[in-house]
């Protein structure tokens, strides 16, 4: 699990990004996506991949857009 957050006070912003990786029953795997604010449960999403690759191409793509827009990896 990756989890990101992203602090700016002055715009009262306090939100946080979760990541994580999973098998599925069928031979494929799940990218699963959970975010919000910060305290609050969130909300989550799951993405459906073929191979291993794909579902590292997408997580690795998730993860660049968020550090461009300021969220910073958080020990989970």
């Amino acid at each position: 699990m990756i989890r990101l957050e992203k602090h700016v006070p002055l715009e009262n912003q306090h939100r946080f990004y979760n990541l994580g990786i999973s098998p599925d029953l069928f031979g494929g795997w799940l990218l699963i996506r959970e975010y919000g604010r910060v305290g609050s449960p969130g909300r989550l999403l799951t993405d459906w991949f073929e191979t291993q690759d794909a579902r590292q191409a997408a997580l690795t793509k998730r993860l660049l857009s968020k550090q461009k827009k300021g969220y910073k990896q958080r020990e989970c």
